[in-house]
């Protein structure tokens, strides 16, 4: 009964302090399944650091760490004994993968077992490793959204695990070889290598890719980013003079000319967000993953131009207090009957009480039109739920501790007189 009764208080501490209970993970094959990483999308012959920020947050998560278990790093599903231990061009280290440099044979799936004689969990990710011949521009980029006017920061994203300590990063516009210089399309800031523009203009949009070198093992290697800037809203006007046609001499020439030279341009539809509805609220538990989605109909023929893109408060991804805590990737286009369908995923590592009335964006824009879904994060409000467990398990532990109080101080009985029956005498 005492056991009982502290398992209900540790129940009753547990809800006091906001822990809810976890949901249980699926189970395949006996081991149980971590919802997959984002896809990441990077260029041949650089280096690339592969890491599980998800599975390793479960793993924190839940306090999954038997003392004997073995964190494996495998490709397309191995359980062979097929590793990349060793001092070879794929390494794993600790809990990452490293590749120096990486080959577009290294594309594929990856599986990071965490398991012992009686435990198993595992995770994945998938790695698009493409040729600087056959760039996926679609899927290679972080896309961004700036207004015209507005002050905006770019920074190189997933750079963790390199070394920060040893960075110089250089910014290159579209297909310029030339790096872009302080006062040009914008300016260095610090030693993070972050490119800043005062005013954004129309001009401004286009392909930024931000390169650097890495030092590894006293060896130098290359790493890029590339984002995708797309810039909305008119310049400010410029004056200009514009004829007038009633000032032509002959009107009727005027006419049948103007007639004659018009060309129809063909009218470019904005794209339509079908998923998620504007003023959703997702919602998630304290400590654990959250990942959605947003998708995207367009014509076919727009769908490689259509910039779809997460913006967190007003701000991507990248620039925004979820960086580190949040990705966005694995965009995928589809054809449906109705044209083409867009999905980009942001994961959310995990939930924390500062997510709480945090304002997500999914924007989409092509040259008809931007569209904008607004939705926020919320983690789960279990108050009342709290409270009802807390209730029933005080009501239970007060019983428990009532029972064992009334055996523990229950007054014993008196014992029974003996006694023997005389007989009567008649004569008395």
């Amino acid at each position: 009964m005492v056991r009982l009764a502290l398992m209900f208080a540790v129940v009753i501490a547990e809800y006091v302090h906001g822990v809810p209970p976890l949901r249980p993970l699926p189970m395949k094959d006996g081991c149980y399944l971590v919802s997959p990483e984002v896809e990441i999308f990077r260029m041949e012959g650089e280096a690339i650091i592969l890491s599980f920020p998800m599975f390793k947050r479960v793993l924190k998560v839940r306090n999954i760490a038997p003392p004997t278990a073995r964190y494996l790093i495998t490709k397309d599903n191995r359980t062979d004994g097929v590793s990349y231990e060793g001092d070879g061009r794929v390494q794993q280290r600790n809990k990452q993968l490293w590749f120096l440099p990486a080959q577009a044979s290294d594309s594929g799936e990856y599986i990071c077992t965490y398991r012992n004689e009686t435990y198993c969990i595992t995770g994945s990710i998938t790695l698009h490793v493409y040729e600087s011949s056959s760039v996926d521009m679609e899927k290679l980029p972080y896309p961004m959204s700036a207004k015209v006017g507005e002050k905006l920061t770019l920074r190189c994203p997933s750079l963790d695990g390199f070394n920060k300590t040893d960075r110089l990063i250089e910014w290159y516009k579209d297909s310029s070889s030339t790096a872009l210089q302080p006062g040009a399309a914008g300016s260095f800031r610090g030693d993070s290598g972050k490119l800043t523009i005062s005013a954004v203009k129309r001009t401004n949009a286009g392909v930024y890719t931000c390169q650097l070198r890495v030092l590894i093992n006293n060896q130098r290697y290359n790493v890029s980013r590339v984002i995708l800037l797309s810039v909305q809203g008119p310049d400010p006007a410029v004056l200009t003079t514009v004829p007038d046609p009633s000032m032509t001499s002959n009107p009727e020439l005027t006419s049948s000319s103007s007639s004659n030279n018009t060309v129809h341009t063909p009218i470019i539809r904005p794209p339509v967000i079908i998923s998620p509805m504007n003023g959703t609220t997702f919602e998630g538990p304290h400590g654990s993953g959250l990942e959605l989605s947003c998708m995207v109909l367009t014509e076919c023929q727009t769908a490689d131009s259509t910039v779809v893109t997460w913006l967190v408060n007003g701000q991507s991804v990248e620039s925004s207090y979820l960086d580190g805590r949040a990705l966005q990737g694995g965009r995928r286009l589809t054809k449906v009957s109705e044209g083409c369908q867009i999905e980009l995923r942001l994961a959310v590592v995990a939930m924390t009480e500062e997510d709480v009335k945090t304002e997500l964006k999914c924007a989409a824009q092509n040259q008809g039109g931007r569209r904008e879904v607004v939705t926020q994060l919320q983690t789960e409000d279990s108050t009342f739920t709290w409270l009802v467990v807390a209730v029933v398990a005080a009501s239970y532990f007060l019983t428990v501790v009532s029972i064992f109080l009334h055996v523990l101080f229950k007054p014993k009985r008196k014992r029974k007189m003996d006694y023997i029956l005389a007989r009567q005498n008649s004569t008395f």
